[in-house]
């Protein structure tokens, strides 16, 4: 069996290089490339990519070793039917290891083809590193690496004002279009860099912030021969992915121009404001995730797909997103429904295995961060209390116990936070009540005391945490479950 290459995946179209992207890994391939493939087969685009290696270690060898084609696996439920197909990818058409090829880097600077910037270096990617002070030799930082190229354009072309790119990160943190120009701002700075350049960075260039949901497994090890098999040649790089994906990305005219991404029917957004879809993604999704956990898991489930199969567990999830979260995100209720249903298919894909115990990981600040905003905004707009939301927060008191049945919980989370779950429960004399109302009113952790949120707010954890208590979880969950 050859490995996978245009000798063997024949009459690859040839396309010019009109995309840089700053990333070769998994979610980026599985995600960006794929949508790319789509505006390209459907004649939206015309445009191959180049991919860099941010950073010293990467794959972009490899890729190379395969003509930049590679196979994507898509798996999941699309419409209430299981799913499992494969493509190749044919849209890399170069890959630039900065490193050691700075030189061929900088040249794509002076392309009169390149339009777009795209990139995924992880959260901590978009940063400044005030030691990228010598662009002489290839940066260390992604800012340091697109300033570099930047100002290669610029001096190029003279200070052309038609010659700016469409910049569109990926990288999972707030506005991170507009942090991104903040960084290279600083940066310009740190490097006393000319002041026309800055403003040419400032206003030749077009930024946009984003949202972007796939889960992208990688490499599926554990499936590789029968995907050979399947296909007939060796892929190193085969990546996998679920069937749900969906990029939302704040207007902006010219990005919108040369890359038309929602223009194939794809689950692309342009939209004025991500902010909606992001608390969209983060209440529904990650809530309902931190929600489920310790409810789950005390009734003696072990993964997603489990709990939203379990007729009781099930039943609970879906109730919390609809009646809870959906009514507390300033959206169209049809696209609300919409999403939510595609979340509990998500939950439901037999061929992703997710451990409840790998969700529950700082699970007392993904109270904070993924389900508190949901309390206070419910009981602003409807003047009540979510009750589903409050029988989860007592099932995390109940939780950091530590125990599952005879079984210790492996509990992860900041040092502090578990020693103040600990001294919860050692003070505990058998008043719900006051357990409850110390847990609510733990300022460290939720940066409030939850007890001012209702007047009641205390006496339905209590009264919900004392069910658990003694009468387990499972019988508890069921009659809140059955009312």
């Amino acid at each position: 069996m050859e490995l996978i290459s245009k000798k063997i995946i024949k009459d690859v179209p040839q396309r010019k290089v009109k995309i840089l992207q700053f990333g070769e890994g998994n979610f980026l391939r599985a995600f960006v490339e794929w949508i790319i493939q789509d505006l390209n087969d459907k004649g939206a685009i015309d445009a191959n990519v180049a991919l860099v290696q941010p950073m010293p270690m990467g794959r972009v060898k490899e890729l190379a070793d395969q003509d930049g084609l590679y196979t994507l696996r898509l798996e999941g439920i699309d419409g209430g039917k299981k799913v499992k197909k494969s493509q190749v990818i044919n849209v890399v058409g170069d890959t630039v290891n900065p490193f050691t090829e700075y030189e061929k880097f900088l040249k794509y600077g002076e392309s009169d083809d390149l339009q777009v910037i795209i990139s995924n270096t992880t959260e901590a990617g978009i940063a400044v590193d005030p030691t990228d002070t010598d662009f002489s030799v290839c940066p260390k930082s992604y800012p340091g690496k697109l300033l570099a190229l930047l100002k290669r354009r610029y001096d190029h072309y003279k200070g052309d004002k038609n010659k700016g790119l469409a910049i569109i990160p990926c990288e999972l943190i707030d506005n991170n279009g507009d942090e991104l120009k903040r960084c290279l701002n600083e940066l310009a700075a740190i490097n006393k860099m000319d002041e026309k350049f800055v403003e040419w960075v400032n206003t030749a260039c077009h930024f946009t912030s984003t949202l972007v949901d796939r889960i992208v497994p990688g490499y599926p090890r554990n499936e590789i021969e029968d995907i050979q098999k399947e296909t007939g040649y060796i892929d190193n790089n085969v990546v996998k992915g679920e069937i749900f994906h969906l990029w939302v990305l704040k207007k902006e005219p010219y990005i919108q121009k040369v890359f038309p991404a929602d223009s194939t029917g794809l689950n692309v957004i342009f939209a004025d404001d991500i902010k909606p879809y992001k608390q969209r993604k983060v209440k529904i999704l990650n809530g309902s995730h931190t929600a489920m956990v310790p409810v789950a898991y005390l009734c003696g489930i072990d993964t997603v797909g489990e709990a939203v199969n379990d007729k009781v567990i099930g039943k609970y999830v879906r109730d919390f997103v609809f009646d809870e979260v959906n009514p507390t995100i300033n959206l169209p209720q049809d696209q609300m429904t919409a999403f939510a249903n595609s979340v509990i298919e998500r939950y439901q894909n037999p061929f992703i295995r997710h451990e409840l115990m790998s969700i529950a990981l700082n699970s007392t600040t993904k109270f904070k961060t993924r389900l508190l905003p949901t309390l206070t905004d419910y009981v602003k707009i409807k003047g009540t209390l979510p009750q589903h939301l409050l029988f989860s927060f007592a099932a995390i008191v109940e939780f950091h116990k530590g125990k599952r049945g005879n079984e210790d919980i492996a509990l992860k989370d900041d040092p502090a936070y578990l020693a103040k779950w600990k001294e919860l429960w050692a003070n505990f004399d058998g008043d719900y009540k006051k357990l409850a109302h110390e847990a609510l009113a733990w300022k460290e952790a939720w940066d409030m005391d939850m007890n001012t949120i209702h007047p009641e707010i205390t006496a339905q954890v209590a009264k919900y945490l004392e069910a658990i208590e003694k009468k387990g979880m499972r019988k508890a969950v069921e009659e809140f479950v059955n009312g």
